[in-house]
């Protein structure tokens, strides 16, 4: 690994360290009593909560007085995102809780920084392959401590993640009718914190994302645009964190793979 900057260096130590004490000793090993159901398709795990703590009490000794709104918190107390229009650390503990319960790969875990609504730098932690994807805004993307620049897959029908999990049968035909002659759909990983990587890496050239919840997103969203590709609102704005109830969000590995896709999309 090319050496890392202070902060960085110290958010991967925590993270490793969490996924080496809670993470990947229950993988495929979890009991049913360590798993319940927040809503339909939504499980929660004692890892997830355990991580949560964990990194919560390590990043407010890191910085004093910077709020944490965790995943987890927040399905507790829906008052903790009001934190997200002020200066806050975001975690996702656990990203691909589904599956991670279900025994199968990937998932990870996901840290980003903001202030004033928008993602400062962020931290995407793939703990099976100890795969640090990390920016801070304007000084560029980097996996492991090398920067890199987005690819596109260089398909002639760009390679394109789709979910249809959240999708209204509407919503489903529009994919069909719209995108299906056009790209070569696949489904998606279940893991924003592959989602993004796959996005500039040379694996997917576009996903679209109905739900945007600010732990899914924050730091892929700074990371792949720091890239070099392009992810932003369906109408070209660029992503807040303390927008998370608005739908519609759109990466790609490329401007004009990004272009092109929205257009058909609203055409």
């Amino acid at each position: 690994m090319s050496e890392l900057g202070a902060l960085d260096a110290e958010i991967l130590d925590l993270m490793r360290f969490a996924a080496q004490r809670s993470m990947l000793p229950r993988f495929r090993a979890l009991a049913d009593s360590e798993i319940e159901m927040k809503g339909e398709d939504d499980p929660v795990t004692v890892v997830d909560r355990e991580v949560e703590a964990f990194l919560s009490e390590a990043l407010t000794k890191l910085a004093p007085g910077v709020a944490v709104v965790g995943e987890e918190a927040v399905a507790a107390d829906k008052s903790v995102l009001d934190h997200l229009s002020q200066q806050c650390w975001i975690i996702d503990p656990l990203d691909g809780t589904a599956n991670f319960t279900e025994g199968k790969e990937p998932f990870g875990m996901i840290i980003a920084l903001a202030d004033a609504g928008k993602a400062v730098a962020g931290w995407l932690y793939d703990p099976n392959s100890d795969r640090l994807c990390h920016a801070r805004a304007g000084e560029g993307a980097f996996v492991n401590g090398e920067r890199i620049a987005a690819r596109t897959t260089g398909q002639d029908r760009p390679v394109t993640a789709v979910s249809r999990i959240f999708l209204t049968p509407e919503q489903s035909a529009m994919v069909d009718a719209k995108l299906a002659p056009h790209y070569t759909l696949v489904d998606i990983p279940r893991c924003a914190a592959e989602q993004y990587p796959r996005l500039a890496l040379g694996e997917n050239d576009v996903s679209s994302f109905k739900r945007t919840l600010a732990w899914d997103h924050a730091a892929g969203v700074l990371w792949l645009n720091e890239a070099g590709g392009k992810a932003a609102r369906l109408d070209g704005s660029e992503y807040r964190v303390d927008e998370q109830d608005k739908p519609g969000l759109v990466g790609a590995s490329s401007p004009a793979i990004w272009d092109e896709f929205v257009g058909r999309v609203l055409a």
